[in-house]
C-alpha cells in the first residue's frame, strides 16, 4: 500500500487546465478505486501527457469486477481519441477466458495504444506469521492444516498465482476473495488470512515498516533495497515470477493518427528525466511499448492466460 503521503503528493487532473485551453478534455478511465496502483501510474503521468496534447487529462476512476465495470464503459465510448482506458493484464487478457459473459472482448473492442509499465507480484503474511520463507509457508499449508490466501479479486493475478502456487505444493488452502488490493492487504496486516500474493506496490511500504513479511518476489533478481528478499525463483517456486502490466486503450475504431498522438504524449511522459525515480518510489517498472508492439505483446498475453485458467479452473461472474 502506497503511504498517504506519496498519494497526494502525485499530480492531480486539473479540470481549471480543461478551461483554460478549452475543447473536450481526455477522459483517462481508470478501472480501479483510488490509490492502487494502477491509478498511481495514471495520475503520475497525466500532467505531461496532458501538456504535450494540449489538453487536460481527466482521471475516471471506475473500479469494480475486476475492472470489468470502467473497461466496458471505454469500450462503449465514441472513437473520438478522447476516451482511453489504463488497462492491465486482466481487464486486457485474463478475463477473456476467466469471466463468464465478459462484455466486451478484450482486443477486438480496443485499440491499444502503448504499454507503459510492469509491477512484480509479492508473497506476503502478517508480521507475526510462523512462516519465515516460502518453505515455511507450504508446512502450514500440509499435514492437515488448513490455510486462507487473500486476493484481490476472483480470477485477479494474485487469484491465480496463489492458486497455482498451492495447486503444484498440494496444499490445503482456502481462497479468500476481495473487492480490491486495499481490502486484502488490511486482512493480512491483520491476520485474517495467512498469505497473500500481492503486486510490489501495494505492499512494500508495509514491509518496509515491518507489517508485514515478505517471503519472495516474481523479479528477475533481487530488488534495491530488500537485498534479503529472494526472488521466487530462488524459493523454488519459478511458476510465481508472473508480472503485472499496464498499458492505455482507445476503443476501437479510433483513428491511427491519434492513437500514435496519445502513444507520444504518455510515453514522453514516461520517459520524462525526472520520471523514474517517482515511478521506482511506487514499485513500478518503466516498460514502454509503441502502438504495433504493445499490440503484439498483448495477443500474446491473452495466449499465455488462456493456458493459465486452464491450468487453475478458476472462473468468476462477471
Amino acid at each position: 500500500m502506497i503511504r498517504r503521503r506519496h498519494v497526494l503528493a502525485l499530480p492531480l487532473a486539473a479540470p481549471a487546465l480543461a478551461l483554460a485551453q478549452g475543447g473536450a478534455p481526455l477522459r483517462l478511465i481508470v478501472p480501479a478505486p483510488p490509490g492502487g496502483s494502477t491509478d498511481i501510474l495514471a495520475r503520475l503521468l497525466t500532467e505531461r501527457a496532458g501538456a504535450t496534447l494540449g489538453q487536460a487529462v481527466v482521471v475516471d476512476n471506475r473500479g469494480g469486477a475486476g475492472g470489468i465495470i470502467g473497461t466496458e464503459a471505454a469500450s462503449r465510448a465514441p472513437a473520438d481519441g478522447n476516451t482511453v482506458v489504463l488497462g492491465h493484464n486482466q481487464t486486457h487478457a485474463s478475463n477473456q477466458w476467466m469471466a463468464r459473459n465478459l462484455p466486451y472482448n478484450v482486443t477486438e473492442s480496443f485499440a491499444p495504444v502503448a504499454r507503459l509499465a510492469t509491477v512484480h507480484h509479492a508473497t506476503v503474511v502478517p508480521a507475526n506469521s510462523p512462516a519465515r520463507d516460502m518453505a515455511g509457508l507450504v508446512a502450514m499449508g500440509r499435514d492437515g492444516r488448513r490455510v486462507t490466501y487473500a486476493s484481490s479479486q476472483a480470477g485477479s493475478a494474485s487469484h491465480v498465482i496463489a492458486e497455482t502456487f498451492v495447486r503444484r505444493n498440494n496444499m490445503d488452502a482456502t481462497h479468500v476473495p476481495y473487492r480490491g488490493g486495499g481490502p486484502a492487504t488490511q486482512d493480512t496486516v491483520a491476520g485474517v488470512v495467512n498469505f497473500y500474493v500481492s503486486t510490489w506496490p501495494g505492499v512494500v511500504n508495509l514491509v518496509r515498516d515491518n507489517r508485514l513479511r515478505a517471503l519472495s518476489i516474481g523479479a528477475p533478481a533481487r530488488i534495491e533495497g530488500f537485498p534479503d528478499l529472494p526472488t521466487a525463483a530462488e524459493a523454488g517456486m519459478p511458476y510465481m515470477a508472473v508480472d503485472a502490466w499496464f498499458g492505455l486503450f482507445a476503443p476501437a475504431g479510433t483513428e491511427p493518427a491519434r492513437v500514435t498522438r496519445l502513444a507520444e504524449a504518455f510515453l514522453g511522459a514516461l520517459n520524462a528525466g525526472d520520471m523514474a525515480p517517482r515511478l521506482a518510489q511506487a514499485g513500478l517498472n518503466p516498460a514502454p511499448l509503441a502502438p504495433a508492439p504493445f499490440a503484439a505483446f498483448q495477443r500474446a498475453e491473452v495466449e499465455r492466460w488462456r493456458e493459465m485458467a486452464q491450468i487453475t479452473g478458476i472462473m468468476m461472474e462477471s
